[in-house]
C-alpha cells in the first residue's frame, strides 16, 4: 500500500501538479500575498514523501557506504527548512529531485520482450516415434535416445543426431550462419533451429533444461542479472557531499548561532544540479541519436559508450548483408560461354527453392538472361537438383551429388579448394556427365564495412570479428577488413566467454549483431547493438542501441556522441560543484537565505539543462 501511494506522487502527473503549487507559492511571495495555508506545501508533501521513503529504504536495505545516497541529504535540508518556515525552500529542492528521477527513469526503460520470444521458438510438443506409432507428445515427456520425426518447415525440439533422412536446416538461430546447412545421417541438429526441405528421423541427445536453445535462454536470463542499474552521478557524491554538509552546517550555526544559516547552508549544499546532470544529458543525446537513426534505450549504455575501447562485431548480417549471392562463375567446359551456361544452369534450378538457387536466379536476372523451363526436374535432398535441358542432362548440387552419378571432380578440384578455402558456398554443375563449371556464393560484404573498421582505429578503439560461421569465411573476410583477432565457429555461449575474457582483461565492450545467436552476447557485453531492421526482435530486445537504417557508419557516430555526453555531464558537475561552492560561501556571509539558496540552486539546474540542450542539435 506504502508502495503504490508512493509510486503515485512520483509519478509525472502529481510531479508537474506539485510544480505549479510550488510557482503559486513564489508569485504570492513576490507579490506580498498572503493565504491562510502556504502552497508550497503540496509541493513538499507531493514530491517530499517519495523522497523521504527513498532516503530511508536506502538507510534499511543499501549496505556501507550506499546507505548515504543524496536523497538522504536532500531530505535533511527539507526537513531542515520546513523546521525553520521556510516552505518554499522545502518544497523547491524535494520537487528538483522528483524531476531528475523522473527523467532518469524515462532514460533507462527498458522493454522486456526479448527473453519471452526467445522461449517462443520452443516448440510445445514432439512427433515421438514409438515403434510403428507416430504422435504427438508434450516436449517435457521426450527423454534421452527418443526418435523424434521433423517435418519440413517444424523447428526442431530437442539436440540430437539425425539416423535417417537428408535435409538442409537453417540454424543462424544458434550459430548466425547465413547459408542453410545440409544434414544427413550421422549429423547433429540443433534445438530451435528449422528443418526446411527433407524428412529426418533424430535420436535425441539433449533434452528439456540441457537442449541448446534453453541454454541459450539461460544465458540471455544470466546476463540480464548481470546488468546493474545505472547509479546516480549524485547518488555516488553522496557519500562525502552528507557529512560535509552536515558538518558545515552545524559550524556556521555554532559560530553564529544563527540557524538559518545552517539550514541555508544544507539547502544549497543540496546536489540538485547534481541530480540533473546525467538524465538532462543523456534525454538530450538520445533525442540527437533519435533524429540520426540511432535508438539508445537506456543512459547507462551512453556512458558506457563514453569508455569503449574495444567493438566486438558479429559477421552475418552486421558486417555483411546477411544473404548469398553469386561471387564466382568458372567455367570448366571451354564449350559453353558465360551467358550459355548460366543461362542452362538456370533453367534448372528455376523450381528449386533453395537459397542458392534463388541467389543465382537473381544473380541471372539482373545480366539480363531469360530462361526457359526445364523439361524435367527432381530434387535431391541435401545434394542438390537434377534436371533435362533439351538435349542435356544436368546436375546440380555438392561433391555427394557428383559422386553418387560417377562423376569425375579433377578438373575442378583445383576451383572448388580456391573457393573453399574463402570460405564460399559452391553449386558443382554437370552436363551429360561431365563437370561443366562452378558457380561461388559468399555473404557480400558491406561496401562500409572496411572504412568503419579504419575510422574506430583511428578513434582509438580495436575491433574483434566474434561470428559462428566457419574459420575459412571468417579468416577471408577479416582479411578484406583488416581486422586482425578473429574467433570463428562460436556458440552463442562462446561468444558470451570471449566477451567476458575481453572484459576480464580489463576492456570495455560493446558488441553489435543482429541474430538470435547474438542476444546473450549483446546483453553480457558493456553496451549491445543491433542492427534494428536486419536484426531479429530478440537481438534487438537484448541490445542497448539500435541501428534502425542497418547503417553501421553510425558506429563512430554513437561513439563520438558517447563521448560528448560524458564530457557533457563532467562539465556540468564541475559547474554544479562550483555554484554550491559560491553559494556556501555568501551564506557564510548571509548575503543567501533559504528561499533565495533555493533560487540558486534553480539558476544552476537551469544552466545544467542548457548545457545538456546544446547536445541536441551539435553536429558530429
Amino acid at each position: 500500500m506504502i508502495r503504490k501511494i508512493n509510486d503515485f506522487l512520483a509519478g509525472i502527473p502529481m510531479t508537474i501538479t506539485g510544480g505549479l503549487f510550488l510557482l503559486l507559492s513564489l508569485y504570492l511571495s513576490i507579490s506580498d500575498i498572503e493565504m491562510p495555508i502556504d502552497p508550497a506545501w503540496v509541493a513538499v508533501i507531493i514530491c517530499g514523501i517519495p523522497l523521504v521513503y527513498l532516503a530511508l529504504w536506502r538507510i534499511i536495505y543499501n549496505k556501507g557506504i550506499a546507505k548515504i545516497s543524496s536523497a538522504l541529504l536532500i531530505s535533511i535540508a527539507m526537513i531542515a527548512a520546513i523546521a525553520i518556515g521556510d516552505l518554499f525552500a522545502a518544497g523547491e529542492v524535494a520537487f528538483i529531485m522528483a524531476i531528475g528521477a523522473i527523467l532518469e527513469d524515462k532514460t533507462t526503460e527498458r522493454a522486456r520482450k526479448g527473453l519471452r520470444n526467445l522461449i517462443s521458438l520452443v516448440p510445445d510438443t514432439a512427433r515421438c516415434i514409438c515403434g510403428a506409432q507416430e504422435k504427438q507428445v508434450p516436449l517435457e515427456a521426450v527423454r534421452v535416445d527418443d526418435i523424434i520425426r521433423i517435418l519440413p518447415g517444424e523447428r526442431v525440439p530437442v539436440d540430437g543426431v539425425i539416423i535417417s533422412g537428408m535435409t538442409s536446416v537453417d540454424q543462424s538461430v544458434m550459430t548466425g550462419e547465413s547459408l542453410p546447412i545440409d544434414k544427413g545421417v550421422g549429423d547433429e541438429i540443433f534445438s530451435g533451429t528449422m528443418n526446411l526441405y527433407g524428412s529426418v528421423d533424430i535420436k535425441a541427445s539433449k533434452v528439456g533444461k540441457d537442449s541448446s536453445l534453453e541454454q541459450l535462454i539461460r544465458l540471455m536470463q544470466k546476463a540480464d542479472e548481470k546488468k546493474a542499474p545505472i547509479q546516480r552521478i549524485a547518488d555516488r557524491w553522496a557519500s562525502w557531499l552528507v557529512p560535509v554538509a552536515l558538518l558545515i552546517a552545524v559550524l556556521a550555526y555554532m559560530f553564529t548561532g544563527d540557524v538559518v544559516k545552517g539550514v541555508t547552508i544544507l539547502v544549497v549544499f543540496c546536489p540538485c544540479a547534481l541530480v540533473l546532470a546525467t538524465p538532462t544529458a543523456i534525454m538530450a543525446a538520445i533525442g540527437q541519436a533519435t533524429k540520426n537513426g540511432v535508438i539508445i534505450k537506456s543512459g547507462e549504455a551512453l556512458e558506457k559508450m563514453g569508455r569503449v575501447d574495444t567493438i566486438a562485431f558479429d559477421k552475418t548480417g552486421t558486417l555483411t548483408y546477411g544473404k548469398p549471392a553469386v561471387s564466382d562463375v568458372i567455367i570448366l567446359d571451354t564449350a559453353y560461354s558465360e551467358r550459355e551456361f548460366l543461362r542452362t544452369v538456370s533453367a534448372a534450378e528455376k523450381r528449386s527453392e533453395h537459397p542458392l538457387a534463388k541467389a543465382l536466379m537473381v544473380y541471372v536476372s539482373s545480366l539480363g538472361l531469360e530462361n526457359a523451363d526445364p523439361d524435367s526436374f527432381s530434387m535431391e535432398t541435401g545434394k542438390g537438383i537434377k534436371a533435362v535441358i533439351g538435349k542435356s542432362d544436368v546436375l546440380c548440387g555438392n561433391r555427394r551429388l557428383m559422386e553418387e552419378h560417377g562423376i569425375s571432380l579433377n578438373p575442378a578440384e583445383v576451383g572448388i579448394k580456391r573457393l573453399s578455402d574463402e570460405g564460399k558456398a559452391i553449386i558443382i554443375v554437370a552436363f551429360n556427365g561431365v563437370v561443366a563449371g562452378l558457380i561461388g556464393f559468399s555473404d557480400e560484404l558491406r561496401a562500409e564495412a572496411a572504412d568503419v573498421i579504419h575510422y574506430l582505429s583511428g578513434m582509438k578503439v580495436q575491433s574483434v570479428l566474434l561470428t559462428g560461421d566457419n574459420s575459412r569465411a571468417a579468416g577471408y573476410m577479416a582479411a578484406k577488413l583488416g581486422i586482425a583477432d578473429v574467433y570463428a565457429e562460436l556458440l552463442p555461449s562462446q561468444k558470451v566467454k570471449a566477451i567476458s575474457d575481453l572484459q576480464k582483461n580489463g576492456h570495455v565492450v560493446a558488441m553489435i549483431g543482429d541474430g538470435v545467436n547474438d542476444a546473450p552476447a549483446l546483453r553480457t557485453a558493456d553496451t549491445g547493438i543491433a542492427m534494428g531492421v536486419m536484426g531479429s526482435d530478440i537481438a534487438n530486445e537484448a541490445a542497448d542501441v539500435s541501428l534502425m537504417g542497418d547503417d553501421i557508419r553510425k558506429i563512430p557516430y554513437l561513439k563520438k556522441l558517447s563521448n560528448a555526453t560524458v564530457n557533457t555531464i563532467r562539465l556540468s558537475i564541475s559547474l554544479s560543484l562550483c555554484i554550491n561552492t559560491i553559494a556556501i560561501i555568501l551564506s557564510l556571509m548571509g548575503l543567501l537565505t533559504p528561499t533565495t539558496g533555493a533560487l540558486v540552486h534553480n539558476a544552476g539546474s537551469v544552466f545544467v539543462v542548457l548545457i545538456a540542450a546544446l547536445l541536441y542539435d551539435r553536429r558530429f
